[in-house]
């Protein structure tokens, strides 16, 4: 007889199965369709002006690089803001260097620590361009990636978001070369599918642009979100606002290299995903939002995935070390059956294949294919970790509470 334990071992094993065949068709269907041939501003065409933000909080050791690589893009109408928000080691200082030696860059100097969504809006108050580029103050934007993000803009003007591509640039330890495999093979395949579908889970944060009328209509970014880049999506995709993915637009950061900066940053993400999805559940009540519907149930059942996996776990220990019995029959974890030998063949797919995609945007790609088959162990167990821990900081956290930041990690010095 199959009991409800039994059920819940196969949804654990099958769950993560069936969503890496739905991205490997995704990304595989994208690349045909909106890669391969993508378009691209034409020598002809009148370059939109983008006012490029850049929000920065104790950023003294990144900014000028970050700065630099700016002024040098192969694009003509921009313009440069740094937001200090609240510094308290040298940024300002650096930033007010910038802005006497280029003229392109202009600044905005907050006195106290108010949080990136709030540096954000008032970047957008200061600038100049109806076209807004948000960028992390660590991110080193290749020379083209703006005229990829520009022909969205200019060519559809319903477009209202359009996210790029970031790459991980500090490879040293073995957590950094994963996250580059991980950034390809899961991230990269993820917004892929999801802008095939037409509705993306969130731009990202570290490089994203918008229409400032887009952004006006929504009311720019909520203060009291930990995860602002989520929440800015659901925003403009309720009000049907189209949202795109440009993985020509390439941008290079740094990415945690500790267990503490990494369980930071995705305890955040968890949070903030679970925080949206809590915020944005009026979508049920509207029709018109159907298109939203696959990806909230798909957070939902990813959210779900991570309690029953640890649930298993519990089983697993009950059955096995204290001879407590809650199936008549319990396959063992370890070594996994059949289920667990597909899933891990059908996730060296899926890494070949990201691997492949992504060779043009980044040519050591290949180089970490070795490190990446340790990814769905660190994935698995950190992923389900954070969700667990993050649900009820989401759920018991009182609206309107400001979400301030705190300086990353960014890998080892």
């Amino acid at each position: 007889m199959v009991t409800l334990v039994q059920i819940i071992n196969d949804y654990v094993f099958v769950y993560p199965l069936v969503m890496s065949v739905v991205w490997i068709i995704g990304g595989y269907l994208f690349y045909v369709r909106r890669e391969v041939h993508g378009g691209a501003l034409e020598a002809d065409d009148e370059m939109p002006f983008f006012s490029i933000i850049v929000p920065c909080h104790n950023e003294g050791e990144e900014i000028e690089a970050t700065a630099l690589q700016l002024v040098n893009l192969d694009y003509l109408h921009y313009e440069i803001i740094l937001v200090d928000d609240g510094s308290t080691d040298d940024t300002g200082k650096i930033i007010a260097r910038l802005c006497k030696r280029y003229h392109r860059i202009r600044a905005v100097y907050l006195k106290e620590n108010q949080g990136k969504a709030n540096a954000l809006n008032i970047g957008c108050l200061a600038a100049k361009g109806e076209f807004i580029m948000t960028i992390d103050a660590d991110a080193l934007l290749e020379p083209q990636a703006l005229k990829y993000i520009a022909w969205h803009f200019l060519k559809f003007p319903r477009v209202g978001a359009v996210t790029g591509n970031p790459r991980i640039r500090n490879r040293t330890t073995v957590l950094a070369k994963i996250q580059v495999g991980e950034f390809s093979s899961i991230i990269g395949l993820i917004k892929r599918s999801q802008r095939l579908l037409g509705k993306v889970l969130t731009v990202s944060g570290v490089i994203a642009a918008f229409r400032k009328s887009a952004l006006l209509s929504v009311g720019f970014w909520d203060t009291d979100m930990v995860t602002e880049d989520i929440d800015i999506t659901w925003k403009l995709e309720k009000k049907f606002w189209d949202v795109r993915y440009e993985p020509r637009s390439v941008c290079w950061i740094l990415a945690p290299e500790s267990l503490k900066g990494i369980w930071r940053q995705r305890l955040r993400w968890a949070q903030g995903g679970i925080e949206v999805i809590r915020r944005h559940r009026d979508i049920w009540l509207d029709w018109r939002q159907r298109r939203l519907y696959l990806v909230y149930i798909t957070f939902i059942l990813s959210l779900i995935w991570a309690y029953l996996f640890w649930f298993i776990v519990g089983v697993s220990i009950l059955h096995y070390i204290f001879g407590i019995h809650l199936a008549p029959y319990f396959p063992p974890l370890l070594p996994p059956r059949w289920t667990g030998v597909v899933l891990a063949f059908v996730c060296l797919i899926q890494f070949s294949f990201s691997l492949w995609l992504d060779r043009n945007y980044d040519t050591n790609l290949v180089r970490t294919l070795a490190w990446v088959i340790y990814y769905p162990i660190v994935y698995w167990l950190l992923t389900s970790i954070t969700q667990i821990f993050a649900l009820p900081r989401a759920l018991l956290k009182r609206r309107g509470t400001p979400a301030l930041w705190k300086s990353p990690d960014r890998g080892l010095r």
